[in-house]
Parts: C-alpha cells; sequence; structure tokens
C-alpha cells in the first residue's frame, strides 16, 4: 500500500510560506516517509518540533537535523517569524463542567486540549456542549487578553439570536397563519449562495471598517449582496407564540401570550470568509502540535492580530444588520411595530474581566453571554420551546450560558436513525409547520432543552417562554453553515 505524501499544504500548515523552503522541506519529509517505516502523521510532527525547538534537532545526526538547520538560518536571516510561545501544558487546567452527563466524550477532549495552550486562562462547558471543530460547541474559553484564536470564535462568526416580540395575540398564529407564512416566503431567503434583491436600510455597507483590509474591500459586495439572507443548518426565521407571567424588561407586556418572530443565523460568507483566512495565518504564526493546530492564535499587537479584531467586529454589526433587514421588512410588512427587541451574539469574542479582576478575552462558541442583567435568547429545538433570558454574571460560567438545547446526534446519525415519519409526527403534535428542513434538524437530534435549562438556573433567569409554529429553514441537501 502507497504511503500518503506530505503535500506543500501540510508544509504550508507548520507555518512556512517561503517556496524555496516549502519545497526543500516537502522534498526531505517525502524521503524520510518513503525509506523509513515512520507515516505521515509522525513525520508531520517532527517538523512541527522542528520549527518550535529546531536547536534540539540540530545537536542530533538524525533525519531532521537538515531542516533543523534551515530552519535556525531562515529564522536569523528574519524569512521566518519569531517563536510565539507555543509549548503546551503537560496537564490543562481545570475549567467548569454544566450538566456533565448529558456532554459527549468528544467535547471534553477538545475542552482539555484548549485548557492546555500556553495562553489558556480559564473555561466552561455549557450544559448543551456537544464536539465541533477546534473548540467544542458549548465551549467558553478565557484567554491572555491580547491573544484571540479564529477557529474559537468559529467559521460563523456572529451567529446570533434576535427577538421581535409584539403586542398582538398569539392566536393570530391559528386565524392569519397564512399571513404570516406567506411574509416569511417573502422577506427571507436561504442557502448559501441566497442574495436579496431588495434592501430596508444598507447603511451596514457605507461602514468605514470595510475599507481597513484588503481582505475587508474583497468582502464588501459580497456583504451588499447577501445583506438580510439566512444560512443553512440550524438557521431559522420562525413565528412563535411568546408567554409572559409578568411584564419585565425583555416583554413590556401584561402576563399573557404574544406574536413573536425568532430569528438564528450570523455573518453569511463574509464571516466564514474571515474565519478562514485567519485561521490560516494564525496556524503560520503559531505553531502548535496537529491535534491542536485549530487553537493557533493571533497576537492583537501583531497587524494581522488587529485586522481579525476589526473584521470580527465589523462581522459582528454586519450579522446583526442582518437580522434587522429580516425583521424590519417582516415587521413593514405586518403593519406593527414590536413593543420590543431581544438579541445577542453566540459565537464571538469579547474582552472582559474575570470575577478575580483579569482582564482576559472571552472566546465563546455557541454559548450565550449572561452578565449581570444581560439578556439573551436560548432556543430549543423546532418543537420545543426557547426561553428569554437574564443573565446573573456567574463567575463559574464565566458569565456565560447555553446558545441552546445542544445537539444529542451528529448529523451523519440524525439522517441514519430517524424515520422522516417519526419527524412529521413530532411536528404534528406540536402544531409547526416547517418550510424547508430536513432530517438532520429534526426535534429527535437535540438534546431535551427543559434539562438544559435546569442544569444553568445559576446563570440566567427565565422571563418569558416562546413557542415555535411556523418554521422556516434551508432547503434540504444544503452544506450545514452551523
Amino acid at each position: 500500500m502507497e504511503t500518503e505524501r506530505i503535500t506543500d499544504a501540510d508544509i504550508q500548515a507548520l507555518g512556512i510560506a517561503d517556496e524555496e523552503m516549502v519545497w526543500v522541506f516537502g522534498r526531505l519529509a517525502n524521503a524520510i516517509v518513503r525509506n523509513t517505516e515512520m507515516d505521515k502523521a509522525t513525520a508531520l510532527q517532527h517538523m512541527a518540533d522542528v520549527m518550535r525547538t529546531p536547536f534540539l534537532y540540530m545537536q542530533q545526526w538524525n533525519k531532521f537535523r537538515s531542516m533543523a538547520v534551515m530552519v535556525s538560518e531562515y529564522r536569523a536571516a528574519g524569512k521566518l517569524p519569531a517563536v510565539l510561545n507555543s509549548t503546551m501544558h503537560s496537564e490543562p487546567l481545570p475549567y467548569a463542567v454544566f450538566g456533565r452527563k448529558h456532554i459527549d466524550k468528544g467535547a471534553f477532549e477538545q475542552m482539555e486540549i484548549a485548557m492546555r495552550l500556553p495562553i489558556a486562562v480559564s473555561g466552561a462547558l455549557m450544559p448543551d456542549a456537544h464536539t465541533g471543530y477546534g473548540l467544542p460547541i458549548g465551549g467558553v474559553l478565557a484567554t491572555e487578553a491580547d491573544k484571540i484564536i479564529p477557529f474559537a470564535v468559529g467559521v460563523d462568526i456572529a451567529c446570533r439570536m434576535c427577538m421581535s416580540v409584539f403586542d398582538i395575540p398569539s392566536n393570530i398564529l391559528d386565524t392569519q397563519g397564512e399571513l404570516l407564512k406567506s411574509l416569511l416566503m417573502k422577506h427571507t431567503v436561504f442557502g448559501t449562495g441566497g442574495k436579496t434583491k431588495t434592501k430596508y436600510d444598507s447603511s451596514i455597507i457605507d461602514r468605514p471598517e470595510w475599507e481597513e483590509t484588503e481582505k475587508l474591500r474583497s468582502l464588501k459586495d459580497k456583504a451588499y449582496e447577501q445583506l438580510g439572507t439566512s444560512g443553512t443548518g440550524n438557521h431559522f426565521v420562525e413565528w412563535g407564540e411568546v408567554e409572559v407571567t409578568a411584564p419585565n424588561e425583555a416583554v413590556p407586556l401584561p402576563a399573557g401570550k404574544y406574536l413573536a418572530l425568532l430569528s438564528h443565523s450570523g455573518s453569511r460568507g463574509v464571516g466564514g470568509s474571515i474565519a478562514n483566512y485567519y485561521s490560516r495565518i494564525a496556524e503560520r504564526k503559531t505553531t502548535l502540535p496537529q491535534h491542536a493546530k485549530h487553537f493557533a492564535w493571533l497576537d492583537l499587537n501583531s497587524e494581522e492580530g488587529f485586522e481579525y479584531w476589526i473584521s470580527m467586529n465589523l462581522a459582528g454589526e454586519y450579522a446583526a444588520a442582518c437580522h434587522h433587514e429580516i425583521h424590519n421588512k417582516m415587521t413593514k410588512g405586518l403593519g406593527v411595530h414590536p413593543v420590543s427587541r431581544v438579541e445577542n451574539h453566540h459565537n464571538f469574542a469579547w474582552q472582559e474581566q474575570l470575577a478575580n479582576g483579569t482582564t482576559v478575552m472571552v472566546h465563546r462558541k455557541g454559548a450565550t453571554p449572561a452578565a449581570t442583567q444581560h439578556l439573551g435568547i436560548i432556543p430549543g429545538s423546532m418543537a420545543a420551546p426557547g426561553y428569554v433570558v437574564k443573565g446573573k454574571g456567574y463567575a463559574a460560567s464565566i458569565n456565560s450560558a447555553s446558545h441552546g438545547a445542544g445537539r444529542a446526534m451528529s448529523r451523519a446519525e440524525a439522517m441514519r436513525s430517524i424515520e422522516k415519519g417519526d419527524m412529521q409526527y413530532e411536528l404534528k403534535r406540536h402544531k409547526i409547520e416547517l418550510i424547508g428542513g430536513d432530517i438532520d434538524e429534526s426535534p429527535m437530534a437535540y438534546k431535551d432543552i427543559n434539562t438544559v435549562m435546569a442544569a444553568q438556573t445559576d446563570m440566567v433567569e427565565v422571563l418569558a417562554k416562546f413557542k415555535p409554529r411556523i418554521v422556516r429553514m434551508a432547503y434540504s441537501k444544503e452544506r450545514s453553515e452551523d
């Protein structure tokens, strides 16, 4: 059986950009793999170690000595960046876990890699946590204040929730369901390449930050085209019923059941492009073991780090503008202004202070900010309730809460194990009309939202309960963005 070849991309992922060095390293590495029993993964790990500590390999007459000499010479000539402190801790720092028995093994493994990073300060796993890409979904990671990890923010930068509440009795969902459905069909666009033809307010495109970097300039036209669209996967726009027991800061209405509009999506192709671009730069600048490479960070004091910070924050503003486009168009079509709007990011990074006063960079990948008095939304599945909440500022969770129910099954597992008829039965039982979607978003693919909420009573106070009724999502066969 032929040994897997080490490619130029593998070499570049180690932080090597110089073409001559990529060629020499590739030739030497493939010769080692071809002529010895060493496999590709082992060779790449040795090469990562050569990049980190070349002097150790220079003292030995072994297969990698010539690479080590080259690294040392190139670094001295300024052709390679100085090595950042990337020595992993031998043991993970302690971190808080909520709802432990409902969290899969993969999420713990990913969190423990994160807590071994030399820049890690604190961490927590939310009760909806499950295996993700890099940092687990539902993972909260506090790092040194001037270090930011693009993949700990996530590919869908500023994926967020937005709810508009109307002073309209919820029975409109039964008496004028066709009107509400027609507004959804007219004013929402789903799919990877989705574009909108008309804009309610495109002023976000006039922001000066779009001219700050070459990457942002290249994304400006796409941002305009996709403004007001939604993504794929678990992204949705839905009408439903919000129930309050007493007026509060989120829903300033008497006790009762009212019409509400809820949306979930992020910064679309703009955020994905920013995430992938700066993650590749981070992996070149910060050398980590192969299994930890997605935790590569950028220093905000560097040009690339500052660019990512500007880009991430602009993506956050853009994601908010996309939600506002949808809600404003739907509100105009309905002819009634909402009495309140509640919204929050749950894929983002913020500079905050821990309870002990330490300033840190808090990465929340699939986690809701829950500082004291902070309002947010924690949705369930399409057939389970969601909750409007107020944060309690719980120090152990790093002022965070879950971002939803969390997946109990991977998408692939759900497609294999859930029957379409069973999903349709659940939707009918809960009076849900679904437009789009597929089995991978079936209610049975998610954890019990009530169990998740019970595990975070120290983190949030529930202000209102939301029940979905008319749900629109991307059609099946669309690649998941979430």
